[in-house]
């Protein structure tokens, strides 16, 4: 069985292409997707080529993280899910080429537990429920505090914002400078940096993937506040000691969502105390693959673009 993908075959050239998938299991689904994310934040890495050494890395590879599709057929252990229409965090389902993350084609194949179902009104949105978990994982995680500062408005900063409001806690503040981009605020103030005063932030999220940051970061500090790193950077990290001893600094690394923490914000969904309206901006044909990502990558009006591979 074969399907269509997007493979990158190299950093900054990519193609859609017929692509040989694996044989599925007694406990596997095959999922027709129809509509898959593309990620600004790992996929620009990889699509550069400035992607740093990670566990699967090398070319070529079909990205993607992001995908809602239907199961179509199912092995012995899973024929009831047959029909339900499901968000995909990613696969493994190709013979021939890497799956990092291996979300991006046409028909995907996984194990019936990776494929969460979700309600037929979510549609299209349903791609961001693994951003939206980025973001309360970064915010749940034991003994954490809730933000009141966060780095950047892109999609994982309004999503970070909006987990913030959606758990009664008090609504951050956005650093944002692009004055398009600061638009769209649900709950919550969005303000230029070089405007913002203040030096008592208890917790500072980053989701810029700025690696020279943290010296402006630890500037706005309360004495013993918290720096998160809930981006991805490709290059390392530094700061200036002093400024950090003197205000007892904290560094935290959010990593990747896990399965809890997707199954908490598809409830706060589920049940309208989360919005994931207004965040998807750009969509195309997933033949118009290569373009897509070009406009995701270099189009600062580009929150979020969605492959629609329905008539692929």
């Amino acid at each position: 069985m074969n399907t269509l993908a997007v493979v990158l075959e190299q950093p900054e050239h990519l193609a859609l292409k017929e692509v040989a998938l694996v044989t599925p299991g007694a406990d596997d689904v095959v999922v027709d997707v129809e509509w898959s994310g593309i990620s600004t934040g790992t996929e620009r890495l990889l699509w550069s080529g400035r992607m740093p050494d990670f566990p699967g890395m090398g070319y070529p590879l079909v990205p993607g993280y992001e995908s809602v599709g239907r199961v179509s057929d199912a092995g012995e252990g899973a024929r009831a899910r047959i029909g339900e229409r499901v968000f995909v965090p990613g696969s493994r389902s190709f013979a021939d080429v890497r799956s990092l993350f291996g979300g991006a084609a046409k028909r995907l194949i996984v194990p019936a537990a990776r494929a969460i179902t979700i309600k037929e009104d979510l549609g299209e949105r349903g791609t961001l429920l693994a951003l939206a978990a980025t973001a309360y994982h970064a915010i749940a995680a034991e003994g954490a505090r809730k933000p009141d500062l966060i780095i950047g408005h892109g999609v994982l900063g309004r999503l970070l914002a909006r987990v913030t409001v959606a758990l009664d806690a008090e609504p951050p503040v956005v650093w944002e400078r692009n004055a398009e981009r600061a638009e769209g605020a649900l709950g919550y103030v969005t303000i230029d940096p070089e405007k913002d005063v203040r030096q008592d932030y208890r917790a500072i999220y980053d989701v810029s993937g700025d690696s020279t940051i943290l010296d402006r970061l630890i500037a706005r500090l309360a004495p013993g506040g918290e720096i998160v790193l809930a981006g991805f950077y490709s290059a390392p990290l530094s700061f200036t000691f002093p400024p950090a001893f003197l205000r007892e600094a904290r560094l935290r690394v959010a990593a990747e969502w896990r399965e809890p923490d997707l199954v908490a914000v598809k409830e706060l969904v589920e049940t309208g105390r989360l919005s994931l309206d207004g965040l998807i901006t750009h969509r195309c044909p997933a033949q118009d693959a290569d373009g897509a990502y070009r406009t995701a990558f270099g189009d600062a009006a580009c929150l979020k673009m969605i492959l629609d591979w329905r008539a692929a």
